[in-house]
C-alpha cells in the first residue's frame, strides 16, 4: 500500500510547476488599434524610420529621408553626434532631474522644438495638424513651414501650444508680408527665416523617381500604391494636397495671380527656383524686422563668420543648419558648428542646433556644447509616416525620456549643469574594440 504522503507528492509537484509558470508567464494585452500595435515595439526613432519605409510609397519615403547629391552632409549630421561620447560623473544625487529650459523667453519642458518641414500631408493625411497637436501636448514649439499643406489659420485653430512660422523670402514681397501678418494675427510667437535656399539643392533621389509635389499619379505611382494600399486609400480619400499658405492669396504688386499656386503637381526644385528670391541679403532681414514685432530666428547659418553677422543684425536666435543635408552637399554638420559659434558670439543670440537629432542623447550633447535647444524634423516625420499622430507622440516621448535618462547617467541634475566637461571625443577604432 502506497503511503498517503508519497501519493500526494505528484500533486504537490504539479501545483509547484503551475505556480512557477504563473509567476513568469505574461501575456500582453491585445492592442486593437493597428497603429498602437505598430508602435508597441518601436524602441527608437530608427525603428520608426523602418516602419515608415514599409508603410510609405518609395517616392514619398525618399522625399522625407533623402538629401542632396551623394548625401555626404546628410550622413555627416548624424555621424557628428556619434563622434562625441560622454564622460559621466557619478554619485551626484540625480533622483530629481530637471530637463526644463527657456527658449526665446518661453519656458519649455525640454530643449527641443519641431523644425519646419514642407508637405507633411504626404506622410499622413492629418499632416501639420497632427504634428502641431502632438507638440502642444508636449509643450514644445512647432514651426509651421511656408510650404505647409495646412494653412496658418488651420494649424493655429488645431492646437494651443507655442507655434512659430517659418518664412522664405519670395520674389513677391507682398506675399511674404501677407503671410507674416496672418501669422501675427493668429498668435504665432516667432518667425524663422530660412536663409540657405538661394537656389534649390539637387536631391537626386527625387530626380531618379520623377517625384513631384503633390505626388502625381502615373504608372509607377499606381504600382507603388498597390504595394502600399493603406497609404494610397488615405491619400485618395483626402482633400487635395497643395501649398495651403499660398493657394488663394491675393495678387501681388506684380499683378501675378497666386490663386492656383500649388494646386497642381510640380517639381519642387522648379517651383522654388521660380518663386524664391536668390538676391536675399542682410537688408531683407532688416525689412522683415520692420514688419514683425516678435522674435526672429535665422535658420541656415553654417559658418562662424555668418553667425557673427547675425549677432549684429537684430535677430534673437540662429539655427545652425544645413537644411537637413538637402541643400549643399559638403556643408558642415550642424553639431560641429555649435562650440565654435558659441565661443565666437557668446550670449549675443541664442543658438539652436538643427540637423541629425535621432535620440535624446543627441540633444544633451548639443546643449552641453553650448546650444540653447535643438530642432528635430525627420525624426517626427518618421513617426508621422509610421503611425500618424500617435507616431509623433511616440517620438516626443522617446526623446523626452532619453534626455532625462542621459542626464541622470551623466550626473547632470539640470540643463544648467550640462557643459563640455561631460563630453569626450570618440575614437572610432577604440569604440570597435
Amino acid at each position: 500500500m502506497v503511503p498517503a504522503a508519497l501519493a500526494s507528492a505528484p500533486a504537490r509537484e504539479d501545483s509547484a510547476v503551475f505556480e512557477t509558470l504563473r509567476s513568469v508567464v505574461r501575456f500582453d494585452r491585445p492592442a486593437l488599434d493597428r497603429r498602437a500595435r505598430r508602435l508597441r515595439r518601436a524602441a527608437s526613432v530608427g525603428d520608426l524610420r523602418r516602419l515608415a519605409r514599409r508603410r510609405l510609397p518609395r517616392g514619398v519615403f525618399d522625399y522625407i529621408d533623402g538629401g542632396a547629391e551623394d548625401e555626404v552632409t546628410l550622413a555627416a549630421n548624424t555621424a557628428a553626434f556619434r563622434a562625441i561620447g560622454f564622460a559621466p560623473r557619478v554619485l551626484r544625487g540625480v533622483g530629481d532631474v530637471d530637463t526644463s529650459t527657456t527658449l526665446l523667453g518661453r519656458s519649455l519642458p525640454l530643449p527641443l522644438a519641431l523644425a519646419p518641414t514642407g508637405f507633411s500631408r504626404i506622410a499622413d493625411a492629418q499632416g501639420e495638424l497632427a504634428v502641431a497637436r502632438a507638440a502642444a501636448r508636449s509643450g514644445i514649439p512647432y514651426v509651421l513651414s511656408t510650404l505647409a499643406t495646412r494653412s496658418i489659420e488651420e494649424v493655429a485653430a488645431a492646437a494651443d501650444g507655442p507655434q512659430w512660422f517659418q518664412v522664405y523670402v519670395w520674389r513677391d514681397r507682398g506675399l511674404v508680408r501677407e503671410m507674416v501678418e496672418r501669422a501675427a494675427a493668429n498668435g504665432y510667437e516667432a518667425l524663422v527665416l530660412t536663409v540657405d535656399t538661394a537656389v534649390f539643392g539637387r536631391r537626386e533621389r527625387d530626380v531618379r523617381r520623377g517625384f513631384s509635389l503633390p505626388p502625381a499619379i502615373g504608372p509607377s505611382t499606381l504600382i507603388d500604391g498597390a504595394i502600399h494600399p493603406a497609404w494610397t486609400w488615405q491619400f485618395v480619400r483626402s482633400e487635395p494636397i497643395r501649398f495651403a499658405n499660398v493657394v488663394g492669396a491675393a495678387s501681388g504688386a506684380s499683378g501675378t495671380s497666386r490663386a492656383s499656386a500649388g494646386e497642381t503637381a510640380v517639381t519642387l526644385a522648379d517651383y522654388v527656383n521660380a518663386q524664391f528670391d536668390p538676391d536675399l541679403g542682410w537688408a531683407d532681414v532688416e525689412w522683415l524686422r520692420g514688419i514683425w514685432d516678435g522674435p526672429i530666428v535665422l535658420k541656415g547659418i553654417q559658418t562662424v563668420a555668418d553667425a557673427r553677422l547675425a549677432a549684429t543684425a537684430g535677430v534673437d536666435a540662429i539655427a545652425l543648419s544645413n537644411h537637413g543635408g538637402r541643400q549643399l552637399d559638403g556643408a558642415p554638420a550642424a553639431l560641429s558648428l555649435v562650440a565654435p559659434v558659441v565661443d565666437a558670439i557668446g550670449d549675443a543670440v541664442e543658438v539652436i542646433c538643427d540637423g541629425g537629432v535621432r535620440r535624446g542623447s543627441d540633444i544633451v550633447k548639443a546643449v552641453a556644447l553650448g546650444a540653447r535647444a535643438c530642432f528635430a524634423g525627420r525624426a517626427y516625420l518618421y513617426g508621422l509616416g509610421a503611425a500618424g499622430e500617435p507616431g509623433v507622440d511616440h517620438v516626443l516621448t522617446l526623446l523626452a525620456d532619453d534626455v532625462r535618462r542621459t542626464m541622470a547617467l551623466c550626473g547632470a541634475r539640470s540643463i544648467a549643469e550640462l557643459d563640455r566637461s561631460l563630453l569626450r571625443a570618440v575614437d572610432p577604432v577604440d569604440e570597435r574594440t
